[in-house]
This record gives C-alpha cells, sequence and structure tokens, in this order.
C-alpha cells in the first residue's frame, strides 16, 4: 500500500482547489485547444486533469497509487471525460506513452528523481510544448491569520520524517529553476491566481489527513485527539467556526532553451 493509499477520499475534498479561473487562465495564456494533448504526472484523484479537460483534447492521467487512480476513474465518470488512466510512476513510463503539448505536475514533483527530470520532460513534450508545475495552497503573507497557529497543529502532529519530505516538496516548487539546470529546459514564466473561499474550521482540521505525514495511517488512533485539538486551535480565529482563507494558484512553466 502507497503512503497516500489511506487520503485518497479525503484529498478531493480537504485539498485548497484550483479555482476555474485557474484554469481558464493558463489555458488562455498557453492558447490550448481540441487539438492538444495533456498528460498530468502524479495526477492523484485527477484535480489538474479533469480541470484542463474543458480546453484540450486527449488526456492521459498517470499515478503509481491504484486508490488514486480508482478515484480519478469515478471523477471521469461523474463528468463523463475521458481519460487515459496509466499507473505507474512518472520515470517508468513506456518509450511508447506518446509526447504532449502540456506536461502537468502537481503536488507531486517533490516525489520524482530530480535526475531523470531532463530525459523525462525531452520525452514526454512534444515540439513547441511546455510543462506546467502547479500548486494552489493557502496565501503564506498574513492575510490568512490563522495560517501559522494550524501550520503549528500540523507539524505537532506530523511524524517528524514525512514532515520534512512535505516541506522539502514546498522548497522544489520555489526552486524550479535550479531542478532544471543541466537540462534542455528552462524556469519561464509564472501564472497565478488568486481566490477567496469560506472553510470551517472542522473542514481544516479534516485537511490535516491528506497529507502523508499525518496520513490515517500515519495517525491511527490520534485521528480523533488530532481533529479536536486542531479545531480547539483555530475556533479563537473563526466567525461562528468558519474561516475566510486566500488561496494562491500557480502554474511554473518550464519552456525548452532556445538554442
Amino acid at each position: 500500500m502507497g503512503r497516500f493509499a489511506t487520503t485518497v477520499h479525503l484529498y478531493e475534498q480537504f485539498r485548497p482547489s484550483y479555482p476555474r479561473a485557474f484554469f481558464r487562465e493558463v489555458a488562455e495564456h498557453l492558447a490550448l485547444s481540441k487539438r492538444h494533448a495533456l498528460i498530468d504526472l502524479g495526477t492523484g484523484p485527477g484535480l489538474l486533469a479533469f480541470g484542463f479537460s474543458d480546453y484540450v483534447g486527449r488526456i492521459v492521467a498517470v499515478d503509481p497509487e491504484p486508490e488514486m487512480l480508482a478515484a480519478a476513474r469515478e471523477a471521469a465518470n461523474r463528468a463523463r471525460r475521458e481519460v487515459t488512466l496509466v499507473e505507474s510512476r512518472a520515470e517508468d513510463l513506456s518509450e511508447d506513452i506518446g509526447r504532449f503539448d502540456l506536461v502537468t505536475i502537481g503536488r507531486a514533483l517533490h516525489w520524482l528523481d530530480e535526475t531523470s527530470l531532463g530525459a523525462l520532460f525531452e520525452r514526454l513534450v512534444a515540439p513547441g510544448g511546455v510543462v506546467a508545475i502547479c500548486a494552489s495552497s493557502s496565501a503564506t503573507d498574513g492575510r490568512n491569520p490563522w495560517l501559522e497557529e494550524y501550520t503549528a497543529a500540523r507539524r505537532a502532529w506530523s511524524d517528524d520524517k514525512l514532515w520534512s519530505q512535505s516541506r522539502s516538496g514546498k522548497r522544489v516548487h520555489r526552486e524550479l529553476s535550479l531542478l532544471l539546470q543541466g537540462t534542455t529546459f528552462q524556469a519561464a514564466e509564472v501564472i497565478r491566481v488568486e481566490s477567496a473561499n469560506e472553510i470551517s474550521v472542522a473542514d481544516l482540521a479534516h485537511r490535516i489527513l491528506t497529507f502523508s505525514s499525518s496520513s490515517p495511517a500515519a495517525l491511527g488512533e490520534k485521528i480523533e485527539p488530532m481533529l479536536r485539538d486542531v479545531e480547539a486551535r483555530l475556533m479563537p480565529a473563526s466567525r461562528n467556526g468558519v474561516l475566510t482563507e486566500i488561496v494562491v494558484s500557480t502554474a511554473q512553466i518550464a519552456r525548452r532553451k532556445s538554442v
């Protein structure tokens, strides 16, 4: 069983979502059309794959976790979208997978072997195509005044080793240009869309269960105490148990270097 197996049904419900405006902005910026093909690496329940489905023709979604792909299949059926689901690590994709106009990676970049990124992108990205490294998370500039306490609570209930790995994942998104050194790709423009949502204290507490460092498998019998503790920490900052969350969604675009 993979590290995210117990987070599957929580992930889509409680992680910060990408707003529709994000997909529209990226699609317009990249001039996407039904002539284009997309592959989403580390697709999870398919948040990125299905978000872009109105703007591209062919979609392939890849994930090594069977339970995540099952959730993506359910989402595809609900949305009546055609998608090819592939159970695999991105690095292990067969040579005949084809080439794509848009390669998307969401909250999975830090799980990829960075030494293989250049070769992987080289064979997946079609001429003129791009890679979009996407993320959606709470704004950290003070506009979510409850976030510091929330982060402290999350760390308190997380496995120390896995917490360090999750922190490194956030650094990966900031240091994309370093990861691409020595490859034929370089970090280019960043597309940024902000949204404001109302979220309950209870839902924020449950979001902690979507991280590998504090998943149901990691917490076990500590789940209920964790939920009570997080809700107690956040309730004073809420209005009748509800908080406003400013979410920042970004797409870092990587393009081939000009020669």
